[in-house]
């Protein structure tokens, strides 16, 4: 199984506590995912992040529905923590979710480990433009979220 790493990262203006707090409340991975996906949780109620939580998802990818369940490996605010695929449409999904306090404000990290049914073919053809389309919607997302804040004197 040949797994491939994708790393995307974008610094923003805010501090490294309002940050991690965002990305604490799973509700939020909503509006980080781009509509074309059809993301929605499935887990019901408000979803207490913490290291063996999981949650259920339900997308739409190149229009075939897909379900996925992820768990919380690893938790350790608000610096990182770490979420894997339980079930769903990969082989391998490890994706570390990193918060670093840099230049007066937060690089936010992601780092992702995967592997693809259908090897090199299927991953050069779909997977990899798919991940690199989500992944540069998720940079310009956060970008816009945590856009500076403006005074009304400037």
């Amino acid at each position: 199984m040949k797994i491939r790493t994708l790393q995307s990262e974008v610094w923003i203006p805010r501090p490294l506590e309002e940050v991690f707090a965002f990305f604490s409340r799973a509700e939020n991975l909503e509006a980080l995912t781009p509509r074309w996906l059809h993301f929605s949780i499935l887990s019901p109620g408000s979803i207490a992040m913490k290291a063996g939580t999981r949650i259920r998802y339900r997308l739409r990818l190149r229009g075939i529905p897909l379900r996925w369940e992820s768990e919380i490996t690893t938790w350790e605010p608000p610096h990182r923590f770490v979420d894997e695929q339980r079930s769903g449409p990969y082989r391998r999904w490890i994706h570390e979710h990193q918060f670093l306090e840099h230049e007066g404000g937060t690089t936010v990290r992601d780092i992702v480990q995967h592997s693809v049914p259908g090897g090199l073919l299927v991953h050069r053809l779909f997977v990899g433009p798919d991940l690199d389309r989500i992944f540069e919607f998720r940079r310009q997302k956060i970008a816009e979220i945590f856009r500076p804040i403006r005074s009304d004197s400037e």
